[in-house]
């Protein structure tokens, strides 16, 4: 694992029904992120359609296309023009009549280097009448950093998928969101929790404005939150959030003092 990697957030409220105007705005971001130096660009959930549970079903459906489509295709060139990892949110992604919420990853050289469907659809808000369901975590191994696990929203609201993170390698979680505002005890709460129990690094990049909550963060793998934007609730100011972080350092520190909470699981 390599010593430090500055990680780029994009914090956002993204429009309902205008998917053209989310993808230009993504890509400005995307570019200035890059321009601060980032080498890891990190966008929220479901950035091409918003997320207002209301018209979410129309909204996914209208910004949906199949992951090799135009969105991909300018994704992609964004990743390889700015040489970043493009970790970059979620999608609705179609695939034949089927719709998923679709986290993609680009590498520096603009390849498409892993795909998640979101596994654990949020009832309370209707999801799994949008979407189907993937069935698997999936995990990425950036070349000389770390294996990087997948995490969409709800997913990690479920202690035993971080867990299931930490089992297939993963020591850093990307984690995009469109978390509300009135769960916020579960985002203060669960998430440094993951991370202490499972010596991961997490990166939550949220959207924000109307009932999503903002707040986007790193958590470390002592559970201490490194770094945060602000909790926007009602006004929707983009922010762009920006750390340079001794993933490594982090890392064997965790495993010195709390490596007992998932060493030897039976």
């Amino acid at each position: 694992m390599t010593s430090t990697v500055t990680i780029g957030l994009a914090q956002w409220l993204p429009r309902c029904n205008s998917h053209q105007d989310n993808l230009r705005d993504a890509l400005g971001f995307v570019g200035a992120l890059a321009d601060q130096g980032c080498t890891w660009v990190v966008l929220p959930e479901l950035w091409p359609c918003g997320y207002d549970p209301a018209t979410l079903a129309r909204d996914a459906r209208e910004a949906a296309e199949p992951i090799d489509g135009p969105r991909g295709a300018a994704l992609s060139g964004a990743a390889r023009a700015h040489g970043v990892w493009l970790f970059a949110g979620t999608v609705p992604e179609l695939d034949g009549d089927l719709l998923y919420n679709t986290a993609v990853v680009y590498d520096p050289a603009g390849r498409l280097a892993a795909v998640h469907r979101k596994v654990h659809l949020y009832t309370p808000l209707g999801e799994e009448k949008v979407f189907a369901a993937g069935d698997r975590p999936t995990v990425v191994h950036v070349d000389g950093v770390a294996t990087v696990g997948l995490s969409t929203c709800f997913d990690g609201d479920r202690p035993a998928y971080a867990r299931q993170l930490n089992q297939l390698g993963a020591r850093v979680v990307i984690a995009p969101c469109a978390y509300e505002v009135g769960a916020e005890p579960w985002w203060d709460v669960l998430y440094p929790a993951n991370a202490l129990l499972n010596g991961q690094w997490w990166v939550m990049a949220n959207q924000c404005g109307q009932d999503l909550l903002g707040k986007s963060k790193i958590i470390a793998p002592d559970g201490s939150v490194a770094v945060q934007a602000a909790r926007v609730g009602q006004r929707d100011t983009p922010e762009l959030l920006v750390a340079t972080l001794d993933l490594e350092s982090g890392i064997r520190e965790a495993e010195r003092v709390s490596g007992a909470l998932w060493a030897d699981e039976r």
